[in-house]
């Protein structure tokens, strides 16, 4: 069983219905999924060329979440960016120390792929793969939470009254600074609760206060002891454009969005499959030796200046592509930033625009405007 030291802001917690799987757990856990039918609609999509002797060939040289991760995800998230993106881009790398551990602090605009591509990059790029988050409302308990446990995901849980939300939070920053400090293994998380629906990448402070609840120190060594990395990917073609134009478009005729059942999973599967055009994922500084610019009189002051810092890199690191500027142009009526782009690639972008509100029930002037703002809102942060 793995052993890993347990500092004292840990050791009055239980992690295990919220941990991955261990390593001495994977292999087993690997054989078991692959006797469940679900399996073969994954390898028949992720590894088409892969017979089942292949696969029980590739299973037998498992024996740790990373071997995992190596004989299987690697080539399976190259398929998908090379059935669905043009490109794939990436620089940062060289601001990390690969004997350290980080907290990547990321935008979030594809439930999946956001940090799936991050792992693969990750190990091109020669450093270790991280734990990453998982919300308990997208785990089914059974072939999806299997799946995921294997992939180093750990579980958020989302639900409860506010008393249990907050012993949930402090369960949660105990695990992920153990995860770091402990367990010496980087950690991927959302900026927020739920991807972005209008463009807009901020970082909520209740995620940074979240973090802060297992520090035993000052502020800033708090902070320093996280490492936070802002993490930012840019999607030429939103992954989800549609679905999330419509789903901000019902909420605001209604005071509450409610989800329905399976959107979560047709979200998974529509990030995947759909055209993604160029992706680029920039790397951030890290953020220490800045921690001192968070003054203020109390914590939840600072808490917003750290906020700001971390936007900060998201936005200035966030690449825009032709489409940003001509859906801004589109949404100002102007010019503006004709020479960003093509007649030709304006004619498509619109095009494009007309093929996506064909899919969308409802005014079709506030889905248009919703739907441009996805793409042009980028633009608003970058130049503020």
């Amino acid at each position: 069983m793995n052993k890993v030291p347990i500092s004292p802001f840990a050791k009055e917690f239980n992690f295990e219905d919220i941990r991955p799987y261990y390593d001495h757990e994977a292999r087993a856990v690997l054989f078991r999924l692959i006797e469940d039918s679900l399996f073969f609609n994954l390898v028949n999509y992720l590894w088409p060329e892969m017979t089942m002797k292949e696969v029980l060939e590739k299973a037998d040289k498992v024996n740790s979440n990373m071997d995992f991760q190596l004989e299987f995800m690697h080539k399976a998230i190259r398929t998908i960016v090379s059935k669905t993106a043009t490109a794939l881009t990436c620089n940062g790398f060289g601001h990390l120390d690969k004997n350290e551990s980080y907290l990547y602090i990321a935008n979030h605009r594809d439930i999946l792929l956001d940090s799936a591509i991050l792992q693969i990059l990750l190990v091109e790029n020669d450093f270790p793969t991280t734990e990453i988050t998982f919300g308990n409302n997208l785990m089914d308990r059974g072939f999806i939470t299997e799946f995921g446990k294997l992939n180093r995901m750990f579980t958020v849980l989302r639900e409860g009254t506010s008393k249990e939300l907050y012993e949930i939070s402090r369960k949660l920053s105990a695990y992920i600074r153990h995860t770091l400090v402990d367990k010496k293994t980087s950690v991927w998380i959302a900026q927020r609760n739920g991807r972005t629906k209008d463009g807009f990448d901020f970082t909520q402070t209740g995620l940074l206060k979240m973090l802060n609840i297992s520090g035993t120190d000052t502020f800033e060594k708090n902070y320093a002891q996280l490492k936070i990395v802002p993490l930012t990917i840019s999607y030429e073609y939103e992954p989800c454009d549609v679905l999330k134009a419509e789903e901000f478009y019902l909420s605001s005729l209604h005071s509450k969005y409610q989800k329905s059942q399976g959107e979560d999973l047709n979200s998974i599967i529509t990030g995947v499959v759909r055209n993604k055009g160029r992706i680029h994922l920039e790397v951030g500084k890290p953020i220490i030796n800045e921690l001192d610019q968070c003054d203020g009189i109390n914590d939840n002051e600072r808490i917003k200046k750290l906020a700001g810092l971390i936007d900060k890199q998201i936005y200035t690191d966030y690449k825009l592509w032709p489409v940003n500027y001509i859906a801004s142009d589109l949404v100002d009526k102007s010019d503006k930033y004709k020479d960003k782009y093509t007649a030709e690639e304006k004619e498509s972008f619109i095009s494009y625009v007309s093929q996506s509100l064909v899919k969308m029930e409802g005014d079709k002037e506030s889905l248009t405007q919703q739907f441009l703002k996805i793409y042009s809102n980028p633009v608003a942060t970058k130049i503020v």
